[in-house]
C-alpha cells in the first residue's frame, strides 16, 4: 500500500470493503467474467421495436449514480465508452432478501468500482439507450475516489486538467478524460499504418540491441550503465542506424525497426529522454527515392489515422498530401538570413552567429555552427511539410558525399510545423571515407563536444566487406503522433512521460474530487 495518510473518503471505502467481505462478497474475485458486448457496439446496433430485447453482459467502472428509492440509474464505462444502466430493487433481488440492492448497491459500492451487469437493452422515455439490469457482480473495489467531472450547460467543472497530475497519474487521466484515450488509439493506428506500408513493399521488421558498447548512429549524449558480469560500461541506445546498416551488409535488401532510444539531454515540449524512432534502410536506393517514398508513406498514414491528409495543430492546418517542396539548406539559410554559407570557414560562421545573436560555444565546429544558424533562423518557419536537402558535409558524418558537389551530402530532413520530423541519407558506404569522418568527430570530442560520434571499429569492418548503395530514413514517431493528433507537447502522446520526482503531499490533504463526491 502507498505510504500516505488516508483521507476520510479512503477510510470509508476501506470500511465498505471490509463490510463486503463480512457479507461473503469478495471485493477482488478471481473467476473470469464473460463479456458479450461493449458500450459503443451496443448503442450502434440497438434497434427500436426489436423483440425480444437483446440480452447483454457488460463490465466496467461505475462513473455516476442516481439513487431513487426502489430504482436507480448509473453510468457504466468500459473501454469503448459509457452506457446508462437501470437498476430496480425487485429485479435485482427477486426474493425476500433485498440487501444486494439496499445495502450493497446503495451503500457499499462507490464510483470507480468495477462491476459486471447482465440485462436487456431498451430505450427510456427520455430517449437514452439503457441496460435494464438483471444481475450485478462486483469485480474490483476502488479504494481511492476518482476526480468527479461535473457537466452543466455543456461545460465541465472540477475537471482533471492539471498537466503534472495528468502525466503522473495517467491511469486516472485515461478514466476521466475520454479524449485522451483517443490520442493513444490514433497513435497505435499510426504505427500499424506505417508497418503495413513497409510490409507491403517486402521490407523486414527487425530488432537491434538496446544495450550497446559504443553509442553510435547519432550525435547525442548517452546514458551510461555497467554490466557486472562482463565488467564493462554499456550505453543505452541513442540510435539503431549502425546495426541496421550491418544487416544491409549481411544481404537484407530492406530492414526497418521501431526503436526505443535514450538520450541524456534536456526535456521540453518536444523532447523526452526516452522516445520512439523508426529507421528504415533499403538497398540500391538514394535520397531522391527516399523523399518520394516518405511523402507517399505520410500521406497514407494521415488518411488511415484521420480520414484525411489534413490535420489541425492548434489553429494551423497541415496538409500531408504529396508531393512536398524541396529546398537546399544553403538556399534556406540564404533566403531567411541573407547569409551564404557556401565556402565559409569556421571563423566566418562564428562571426555571423555573433552578429545574428546566435549563442555558440568553443566546442562547435562548422557543422554545429551551421546547424545552429538553421535552427535559430530557418527551422521554425517551415510549417507545411518541406524537405530541406543537401547538407554541408560537416553536419553529416554518416552520409554519402553529393554526386555533384563534394562539399555537400545527399541528405534531407523533413520539416513540419517548424520542427524536424524525419532525417534521411544516401548512406555513406565508403569505409575509408567513413573512418576519416569518424576521426574528425573525435577531434570535435577532444574540443569538448560531448555529442560527437565515437569511432565504431566493427562498423568500419562491416563496411569493408562491402555495403551496396543504400538509402536510410529515420522518423520521430512521437512527433508524428503529435502532428496527427493535434497535440502541442510530446507529453500528451506518451503514456508515461518522464517526470521530476514527485513532491511529498501534505498530510491529511483531501482533493476537491473527494470533497465533492456524492456518497449516497
Amino acid at each position: 500500500m502507498a505510504n500516505h495518510e488516508l483521507s476520510e473518503q479512503e477510510i470509508v471505502r476501506r470500511n465498505s470493503m471490509e463490510a463486503l467481505r463480512q457479507r461473503g462478497i469478495d471485493p477482488y474475485p478471481a473467476p473470469e467474467y464473460k463479456v458479450t458486448g461493449h458500450t459503443a457496439e451496443i448503442k450502434q446496433n440497438f434497434k427500436d421495436g426489436e423483440e425480444p430485447l437483446r440480452e447483454v453482459s457488460v463490465a466496467g467502472r461505475i462513473m455516476s449514480r442516481r439513487i431513487m428509492g426502489k430504482a436507480s440509474f448509473m453510468e457504466l464505462q468500459d473501454a469503448e465508452g459509457r452506457i446508462q444502466v437501470y437498476v430496480s430493487r425487485d429485479d435485482l433481488c427477486p426474493g425476500e432478501d433485498k440487501d444486494l440492492y439496499n445495502v450493497v448497491f446503495k451503500k457499499l459500492l462507490d464510483i470507480g468500482d468495477f462491476i459486471g451487469i447482465t440485462g436487456k437493452v431498451f430505450r427510456t422515455q427520455m430517449g437514452e439507450i439503457t441496460i435494464h439490469a438483471d444481475s450485478l457482480t462486483l469485480l474490483s473495489k476502488s479504494l481511492r475516489p476518482l476526480p468527479i467531472v461535473k457537466m452543466k450547460d455543456g461545460k465541465a467543472y472540477d475537471a482533471f486538467t492539471d498537466p503534472e497530475q495528468r502525466y503522473r497519474q495517467r491511469y486516472v487521466d485515461l478514466v476521466v478524460n475520454p479524449a485522451v484515450r483517443e490520442i493513444f488509439v490514433k497513435r497505435t493506428k499510426m504505427f500499424n499504418s506505417m508497418r503495413e506500408f513497409f510490409n507491403s513493399h517486402g521490407y523486414l521488421e527487425v530488432d537491434t540491441p538496446v544495450l550497446q558498447s559504443i553509442p553510435g548512429g547519432a550525435s547525442a549524449r548517452p546514458f551510461v550503465t555497467h554490466h557486472n558480469a562482463l565488467d564493462i560500461p554499456l550505453y543505452l541506445r541513442i540510435a539503431n542506424e549502425l546495426y541496421l546498416k550491418r544487416l544491409i551488409v549481411g544481404g537484407f535488401e530492406g530492414v526497418y525497426e521501431f526503436s526505443r532510444n535514450f538520450r541524456n539531454e534536456g526535456m521540453d515540449r518536444t523532447h523526452n529522454p526516452e522516445f520512439t524512432a523508426m529507421e528504415i534502410y533499403v538497398s540500391y536506393k538514394d535520397y531522391n527515392w527516399m523523399m518520394d517514398f516518405t511523402e507517399r508513406m505520410l500521406e497514407k498514414i494521415a488518411i488511415d489515422v484521420n480520414g484525411s491528409t489534413k490535420v489541425m495543430v492548434g489553429d494551423t492546418e497541415i496538409d500531408f498530401k504529396a508531393p512536398y517542396p524541396r529546398v537546399t539548406m544553403t538556399d534556406a539559410i540564404k533566403e531567411k538570413t541573407g547569409f551564404d554559407i557556401t565556402g565559409k570557414s569556421e571563423e566566418e560562421l562564428r562571426a555571423f552567429c555573433k552578429e545574428a545573436g546566435i549563442e555558440t560555444d568553443p566546442g562547435m565546429g562548422k557543422g554545429k555552427l551551421i546547424d545552429e544558424i538553421f535552427g535559430e533562423k530557418c527551422e521554425g518557419t517551415y510549417i507545411q511539410p518541406t524537405f530541406i536537402i543537401d547538407y554541408p558535409i560537416e553536419m553529416s558524418p554518416l552520409t554519402k558525399r553529393h554526386r555533384n558537389n563534394p562539399e555537400l551530402t545527399e541528405r534531407f530532413e523533413l520539416m513540419v510545423n517548424g520542427k524536424e520530423l524525419a532525417n534521411a541519407y544516401s548512406e555513406l558506404n565508403d569505409p575509408i571515407d567513413q573512418y576519416e569522418r569518424f576521426v574528425e568527430q573525435m577531434k570535435l570530442a577532444d574540443r569538448g563536444d560531448d555529442e560527437a560520434m565515437i569511432i565504431d571499429a566493427d562498423f568500419i569492418r562491416a563496411l569493408e566487406y562491402g555495403m551496396p548503395p543504400t538509402s536510410g530514413m529515420g522518423i520521430g514517431m512521437d512527433r508524428l503522433a503529435m502532428l496527427l493528433t493535434g497535440q502541442q507537447t510530446i507529453q500528451e502522446v506518451l503514456l508515461f512521460p518522464q517526470m521530476r520526482p514527485e513532491k511529498k503531499q501534505a498530510k491529511n490533504e483531501q482533493t476537491e474530487a473527494e470533497k465533492s463526491e456524492d456518497k449516497e
